[in-house]
């Protein structure tokens, strides 16, 4: 199991979670997110960072290469959602959600690469949705956002593969968290009966796929793209 694994995304939701369950397995764990830490656990370390922020990225790479000397791990979990025909949609949210879920994963991951490639081992998992597979209306925007990550993925994974980094993504099926409170119910019935199996993805169901990535015997598997759910692209 990796020792040290950074995570975007930390205050709430998932990100929170695989915080606290990494924890438990024994991880020290990096968190970060644009306000305080709401994780307050033994071996969590905590960057109050805007990861579109460049600077503020590299601050905090820096200042854990020189503190704690190595990432085992990045999950770039942070994303921000908006649903709204693109004829409603102003060009603020596209810019927001554009630099918050693709620009966010693509600095930390160039960073936090940098420091991998010198302790020639990495692996790191990036997040996408079934939004993207299914092509949902409403969601064009942040689909477009993570079929930009998927894209990303799946080139970093050969760019980076002979330093020993992994790159591969997971892309969830709808989980109970603050993201799709403001989706309305017949939209979510609506997406999860295009599933295979029809329920809300569990916190649970994230990690395992995530430990399988993680696992030593894993190493010949990068440049993935693992949907929950049963959704296929």
């Amino acid at each position: 199991m990796p020792t040290h694994i950074l995570i975007t995304g930390t205050s709430k939701g998932i990100g929170k979670y695989l915080a606290e369950y990494f924890i438990s397995q024994g991880c020290v764990v990096f968190g970060c997110s644009r306000g305080a830490a709401t994780v307050n656990r033994k071996n969590y370390y905590h960057f109050s960072v805007d990861i579109t922020d460049e600077d503020s990225v590299v601050r905090m790479v820096r200042g854990i290469r020189k503190n704690y000397r190595k990432i085992d791990v990045l999950i770039n979990n942070a994303a921000v959602a908006s649903m709204n025909h693109i004829l409603t949609t102003p060009t603020l949210t596209v810019q927001n959600i554009m630099n918050t879920n693709f620009l966010g994963t693509f600095i930390l991951t160039r960073e936090v690469s940098k420091l991998m490639i010198r302790q020639k081992s990495g692996k790191i998992v990036n997040f996408t949705t079934i939004a993207t597979a299914l092509k949902l209306e409403g969601e064009a925007i942040y689909a477009a956002s993570k079929a930009a990550i998927e894209s990303f993925t799946k080139v970093a994974a050969k760019e980076l593969a002979s330093f020993g980094i992994t790159v591969n993504g997971i892309g969830p099926t709808p989980v109970k968290t603050d993201l799709v409170k403001a989706v309305p119910k017949d939209k979510i019935e609506e997406i999860l009966e295009k599933q295979a199996i029809k329920r809300f993805a569990t916190f649970t169901d994230i990690s395992n796929i995530i430990d399988f990535f993680l696992k030593e015997d894993s190493d010949f598997v990068t440049g993935q793209i693992i949907y929950l759910g049963g959704v296929s692209n």
